[in-house]
């Protein structure tokens, strides 16, 4: 009875020590399997929880960054947050995460676990591009009868010219007058039809939902509120909801090519300058 007593306390002290270290959260980037998308793809982090005050992307020029970040929602999780983080490596490599986070209250980052992401090659390895073709210049000729036709060349050259510069700035003129967009409508029109079609890069639907986004949060002041609550309100908008749903779709569900009311979509904005959002993402 007493050997029976010892084993079974035995297992009960290993039981409450296990229980003593099993987490209580998801398990942070650092222990799981490091996640890999391949240059302009778009992947996800989600329920990644990390201690201290709340984070927010950092402000940075992502024309020129590798990796482009962004912080789709927040969730408190005791005394730390949740997040899932949304990332696009536009150069391939190792990358980490942290340094496009900083702390909303301005407080140092302090120490967090490591957010690494693997970004591949679009090309598969091994695979090796074709050498740039190279003109090798031809032997030089000369002549009389080469001058002439240089000098014939080039008289003809100057008649055009002269002819051209008495039509072609008027034209210029009426073509500027009516090609450039009269409102953000007709700006942006192009780039929908692109989506539609499904030639616009990854990168180019980031850069204008960055746009969408900072305009819409400005006009409903809505910067300074949390960003999941500031993100289901603007899908509820009337106005601000659709394109973004449409923008979405197609970042994170790219397929077949379908219809869309561009139109529709673009009545919000008919009204407005064609500057009001800035494409690259700032702040209008």
């Amino acid at each position: 009875m007493a050997g029976r007593r010892s084993r079974f306390g035995g297992h009960a002290g290993a039981l409450a020590l296990l229980v003593t270290l099993s987490p209580l959260h998801p398990l942070t980037p650092s222990l799981r399997a490091q996640p890999e998308t391949t240059v302009g793809m778009a992947g996800m982090l989600e329920g990644v929880v990390l201690p201290g005050s709340e984070l927010e992307r950092e402000r940075k020029d992502d024309r020129k960054a590798p990796v482009v970040l962004r912080v789709v929602r927040v969730y408190p999780h005791g005394t730390a947050f949740r997040y899932d983080l949304e990332y696009q490596g536009l150069e391939p490599g190792t990358h980490d995460l942290r340094p496009y986070l900083r702390r909303k209250d301005g407080t140092p980052l302090g120490d967090l676990p490591p957010l690494t992401v693997k970004v591949n090659e679009v090309l598969p390895k091994g695979h090796v591009l074709p050498h740039k073709l190279e003109i090798e210049p031809g032997p030089h000729v000369g002549g009389y009868r080469y001058l002439v036709v240089g000098v014939v060349v080039l008289w003809a050259l100057g008649m055009v010219a002269l002819v051209a510069s008495f039509f072609l700035p008027r034209r210029r003129k009426a073509a500027g007058a009516t090609d450039k967009p009269v409102s953000l409508a007709e700006r942006l029109r192009p780039l929908l039809e692109g989506a539609v079609a499904g030639k616009l890069s990854q990168a180019e639907l980031a850069g204008l939902e960055r746009g969408l986004l900072a305009y819409w949060r400005k006009r409903l002041n809505l910067e300074g509120a949390d960003p999941a609550v500031a993100h289901a309100k603007l899908r509820a908008h009337p106005d601000a909801g659709p394109l973004l749903a449409k923008l979405e779709q197609w970042l994170h569900q790219p397929g077949e090519p379908e219809p869309v009311d561009v139109p529709a979509l673009l009545a919000p904005y008919r009204d407005l300058p064609p500057e009001a959002i800035d494409l690259a993402g700032g702040t209008p």
